[in-house]
């Protein structure tokens, strides 16, 4: 099974701007290869971009934390909160269809309360100038704890109410329930 069996893509993208627009958290649907599956996409700050854009810190910073989340929740069965190596807020919620892993809501780009952007790191590891880094970093938004895990609650829930709908649909792809 595949998170396609039980949503269509763009029916996934909605689901990606609805917690965008509920949060301001660039959001995306990763099946269990941790490719996104839509195009959507919509920026939580200035300095994610360059990162992603960047070879190696798309491959060092964002994928690294994405991998580790995805099996976190993939063996806990829970929204988790962490962050990423650049010091950004993330949120992963598992995708799960009875016992059948399927994929995962990754959410991230603001800080968390008391986090700082870590620039030295991301200079080694993309070679993008700290001074640039820094740049990018003015105005990122934060956010708290409380706030970070009320989110995750909100995803895991609607995550929830959508494998519902399909299970108790019995013939394949659900009409979206909102």
């Amino acid at each position: 099974m595949k998170l396609t069996d039980i949503l269509t893509i763009e029916k996934w993208a909605e689901l990606e701007k609805e917690i965008y627009e509920r949060s301001g958290l660039d959001t995306s649907i990763y099946p269990t290869n941790g490719i996104s599956i839509t195009d959507y996409k919509q920026w939580a700050n200035n300095l994610c971009p360059v990162i992603k854009g960047n070879k190696k810190g798309l491959s060092f910073i964002c994928a690294v934390a994405n991998q580790y989340m995805a099996q976190k929740v993939s063996q806990t069965r829970q929204p988790f909160v962490g962050e990423c190596d650049a010091g950004l807020a993330k949120i992963a919620v598992p995708i799960f269809v009875g016992d059948e892993f399927l994929g995962t809501v990754g959410a991230c780009g603001k800080f968390l309360d008391g986090s700082e952007i870590e620039s030295f790191l991301i200079n080694k590891t993309t070679g993008i100038e700290e001074e640039k880094i820094e740049r990018l970093s003015v105005g990122i938004a934060k956010m708290t704890p409380t706030q970070a895990e009320s989110l995750a609650a909100y995803v895991d829930k609607r995550i929830k109410e959508i494998v519902e709908a399909f299970e108790k649909s019995g013939e394949g792809k659900i009409i979206w329930k909102h």
